[in-house]
């Protein structure tokens, strides 16, 4: 491609609002172009980066037996109704309406819709297994947008659904897809970390999550010093103490504590530490309320709570339901008197505690020297705090979880059924029972993807393109274009590589060097060659490796094989 007719457009710097490394230099360097908060246009240069990684997506979901398909966009809302999604995915899906006033989300996943694909024609078990993906983008009403392509309302995915007689067959494709996207990132050169995973409002067990550890990513995982252990922070565990003897008699004491709700302004009155206090926080269960109890230096993780609950509606009590249940204003409730209907629920760092301080359930008032037996009993003991750096693993008891940032890349999921059964994706067997396909869901971003490439893979001149997702495999530089002998060396270099089948882009340009160099590390292809002052005194090219600088002079007979392998090894 010759770059006087390729529309490439670079900035010198980028928009005060670009923060971070990915954003400010796709930006910079010509690859997308902002349309509102959360969406983009894909430039030139953009696209083919998109398209080159789509190209390996597809490859390794074609060699692991999945079939493309192209689902819509529009889904109507009866469909998510049958599936029960409609009012509760999060974030919420962006809605329209049509000229006859029925309803439509645009989509910001497609369980739905392929189920109710397969269901068309599903019959026998002789048609599964099967599995389905798509490359197509998706819409989410994100409430803050950030990060570049980390973060859209709209960006690319792709999805995958598997439809499995049993479990058995679930399992086998479950480990085809994960095998397919570890070969994928290998392809890609992103060095993930896989974890354990929440399943959000998807559904689903055995999640995992693919993850790109990175300082400007947006999730956190725990990661063990000691041994393999690995989870985000929505399912991170962590070894409590071990338990204490309880005392046998009270020693409680009420204390006034007037306009103090907060951990910080009750231990700060009652000069203790905030591990000395435990926080009761109330929650609707279905049909009746919990009291969840933490150490007052912890965060409650309500996705665990969640889990324990399983498929009761959860959410946290309300204010007129807390004064009901207390007597008290919120920010004293406490375990102590609940009525005998409240479950209480605790966290194991709880029963290595003595003389601590809790709501009274009293407005202005708190209770001192608390013990569990002695003054409250403990339904059910749950792990229920959030993790921590620096707690102690709770898999191997003797490292110590240490969290990191990261960019989340892909999800892979267990549905079972959720699916098949509410839309009737269902198929009979060879005894001629009817029953529900077995489903598996496994997405991957591919426009983060590209985010996730250039925070991995970048300098302070530009980006560094990895071999397999570079918009060209080289780009030759003619420094002085109204050299005839120069422009024929670079004219003929240029079509000895695209006779090797590299796509190559040629700035023949009348610019000045610095500009062409600036531009090239810009946009950050794996080689440069550069036809100059080198070419016409010593009758060879200046050949450059991206990644890491690496340069050599090549003899014009030898500069094409240099080429080569200097993008082999990229």
């Amino acid at each position: 491609m010759l770059a006087s007719q390729y529309y490439i457009r670079t900035l010198r710097e980028a928009p005060a609002e670009a923060e971070i490394a990915s954003h400010r230099l796709l930006l910079r360097g010509g690859y997308i172009r902002p349309v509102g908060a959360g969406i983009f246009s894909w430039l030139p240069l953009g696209l083919r980066v998109l398209q080159r990684v789509e190209q390996v997506i597809r490859e390794e979901m074609n060699v692991a037996g999945a079939h493309e398909v192209l689902m819509p966009v529009l889904h109507p809302r009866e469909l998510w109704e049958r599936s029960g999604r409609w009012d509760i995915f999060a974030p919420t899906p962006l809605r329209v309406k049509d000229r006859a006033d029925r309803e439509f989300c645009l989509g910001p996943t497609h369980e739905e819709v392929v189920t109710d694909l397969v269901a068309m024609d599903l019959d026998s078990y002789r048609d599964i297994p099967a599995t389905l993906y798509q490359i197509q983008v998706k819409f989410r009403d994100e409430l803050r947008p950030r990060g570049g392509l980390i973060r859209c309302k709209e960006f690319i995915m792709k999805d995958a659904y598997s439809f499995d007689r049993d479990r058995d067959g679930l399992d086998r494709s479950y480990n085809a897809m994960y095998d397919a996207y570890v070969r994928i990132f290998e392809r890609l050169n992103l060095p993930v970390v896989t974890v354990e995973a929440e399943a959000g409002s998807i559904g689903g067990t055995d999640t995992r999550e693919f993850m790109l550890l990175s300082e400007n990513g947006e999730d956190t995982v725990y990661m063990c010093d000691s041994c393999d252990y690995a989870s985000n922070a929505e399912c991170a565990t962590s070894r409590a103490p071990d338990a204490i003897e309880p005392l046998a008699e009270s020693r409680r004491e009420l204390v006034s504590t007037p306009d103090t709700r907060t951990v910080e302004q009750v231990t700060g009155l009652l000069g203790v530490t905030p591990d000395r206090l435990v926080k009761t926080l109330l929650f609707r269960a279905g049909d009746g309320f919990i009291a969840a109890l933490v150490r007052g230096d912890r965060a409650l993780n309500e996705f665990k709570l969640a889990r324990f609950v399983k498929g009761e509606e959860l959410r946290m009590a309300n204010d007129a339901e807390v004064q009901s249940l207390t007597g008290a204003r919120v920010g004293f409730a406490g375990p102590v008197g609940l009525p005998a209907d409240v479950r209480i629920i605790a966290d194991h760092e709880v029963r290595a505690m003595r003389d601590f301080v809790t709501g009274a359930n009293q407005d202005d008032a708190h209770f001192v020297n608390v013990n569990l037996a002695a003054d409250f009993g403990v339904d059910e003991w749950v792990d229920l705090r959030e993790a921590c750096h620096g707690d102690t693993c709770a898999q191997c008891a003797t490292g110590t979880l240490q969290a990191h940032r990261c960019i989340e890349l892909a999800h892979v999921f267990k549905l079972g059924t959720k699916y098949s059964s509410a839309l009737d994706a269902t198929f009979r067997d060879a005894e001629g029972n009817e029953l529900p396909s077995i489903m598996g869901c496994y997405g991957i971003g591919v426009s983060r993807i590209v985010a996730a490439l250039v925070e991995q893979h970048h300098g302070k001149s530009g980006i560094m393109w990895p071999r397999e997702a570079a918009p060209f495999d080289a780009t030759i530089l003619l420094l002085s274009p109204d050299d005839e002998e120069l422009r024929a060396i670079a004219d003929n270099l240029y079509t000895q590589l695209q006779d090797c089948g590299l796509d190559v882009l040629y700035d023949e340009r009348d610019a000045s060097p610095g500009v062409k160099f600036a531009e090239a590390d810009l946009i950050g292809c794996p080689v440069r060659v550069v036809v100059g002052r080198t070419t016409r005194n010593e009758g060879k090219v200046e050949i450059r490796r991206r990644a890491d600088g690496h340069e050599e002079l090549a003899s014009l007979d030898e500069a094409v094989a240099a080429v080569l392998r200097l993008r082999e090894s990229s």
